[in-house]
């Protein structure tokens, strides 16, 4: 089973139809039906590691100041609850919750999904981002995410690799600043050649810029970790869209398959 990290931008990108959407429309069209899909979301950004696992998660509108229609999506998937145990086998020792009740299906999972399976018919769960612990741990569970994939499970990393909100242009909705298009250009060569040491990106000269915070860019540490775990004889890591928003913004996605 292939596995994919998207750019996804704003969430009205839920609505809208744009190349980045007909690009999450054809992955969904070409990988094989996933007995389930796992999310790793920007915006399940906690102090836990812990995975979803309720049978019927909730939409959540986890954002303000946009349009009553973005808030009127649903997107209502079933969940897959014995996924959990799933997770938690294949990465011991590292320990995961089972969140049963607080959490569901966010706006950096819906905002793609609508477009890439839009029956909302295969089970999703979300893993969250363990704000307390390292870059390398992120990378390192991804990795032992790997057998998932063999069990029919699409695992999906949903973030964006330069996200810098407080530089955001509006006269630029179709462009990216230079340090955004030299760090993403950086980006793409290390996930391309060597997803393992995607990590040399801190070290970058406008990483700071790119990542202010860690939230968007941890998805992608997942993805790597995956890449990475696949034989080299085996990897295939492709761009499926690429591309900036209001200068700041990285909307590139990538597809392993």
């Amino acid at each position: 089973m292939p596995a994919a990290f998207i750019g996804h931008g704003s969430p009205m990108n839920a609505l809208e139809s744009n190349r980045f959407t007909a690009a999450w429309r054809g992955f969904g069209q070409a990988v094989p039906r996933p007995r389930a899909i796992l999310v790793i979301s920007a915006h399940w950004y906690i102090n836990a590691t812990a995975v979803t696992a309720m049978p019927r998660p909730r939409t959540i509108h986890d954002f303000y100041g946009f349009p009553r229609e973005l808030f009127d999506v649903e997107y209502p998937a079933p969940g897959l609850p014995e996924l959990a145990e799933e997770v938690s086998d294949v990465v011991h020792p590292t320990w995961v919750g089972a969140d049963v009740d607080s959490w569901g299906i966010d706006h950096g999972t819906w905002s793609v999904l609508v477009h890439a399976f839009p029956d909302a018919s295969i089970p999703v769960v979300q893993l969250a981002i363990n704000a307390n612990e390292p870059a390398e741990y992120h990378l390192r569970l991804g990795a032992k995410l790997a057998p998932l994939r063999e069990r029919g499970v699409l695992v999906v990393g949903s973030g964006n690799i330069v996200h810098n909100l407080a530089g955001m242009d509006p006269t630029k909705p179709e462009g990216g600043f230079a340090w955004a298009e030299r760090f993403d250009d950086a980006a793409h060569e290390q996930l391309i050649h060597s997803p393992a040491d995607v990590l040399t990106l801190e070290a970058h000269p406008d990483y700071a810029a790119a990542v202010p915070t860690p939230d968007h860019f941890i998805p992608m540490l997942y993805f790597a970790g995956l890449a990475g775990a696949a034989a080299d004889s085996t990897r295939s890591v492709d761009a499926m869209v690429s591309g900036y928003t209001y200068g700041s913004l990285s909307m590139t996605s990538y597809l392993l398959s």
